[in-house]
């Protein structure tokens, strides 16, 4: 079975940082994109940012310059480092794989969310 793990996330007060982790588990072949989207209240689920294999990334505006995404194409893992965290990034952040895994003797495409972990800043 192929599912991703994250871990991180929590309550922080404005200005301060969390890091986020994913790992993709299963017989994976490749992963292609790998990264991060988040829902706030009320709100759809949007982008926040991606890594492809060849570490192209694809952030939203409203993160730029704060967070920063990164993979380790070895160990089928991605982080988001997330700086000067604001009050309106608070959401729930769920990891997201476009990948290739075999299941079970023949390699298939998938689209995999993890389960989502809360991010809360306020003071």
């Amino acid at each position: 079975q192929v599912r991703l793990v994250e871990s991180g996330g929590g309550l922080v007060p404005p200005g301060e940082s969390l890091t986020l982790s994913c790992t993709a588990s299963g017989k994976i072949v490749k992963i292609d994109i790998m990264g991060w989207y988040r829902q706030a209240p009320g709100k759809e689920r949007v982008l926040v940012a991606t890594s492809d294999r060849d570490a192209r990334t694809t952030y939203a505006d409203s993160v730029k310059g704060r967070f920063t995404v990164s993979r380790d194409i070895a160990k089928n893992t991605v982080e988001l480092q997330m700086n000067n965290l604001e009050p309106d990034d608070t959401a729930v952040y769920s990891c997201y794989a476009d990948l290739v895994a075999y299941y079970p003797d023949r390699p298939y495409d998938y689209e995999l969310w993890g389960q989502g972990t809360q991010v809360t800043v306020s003071s």
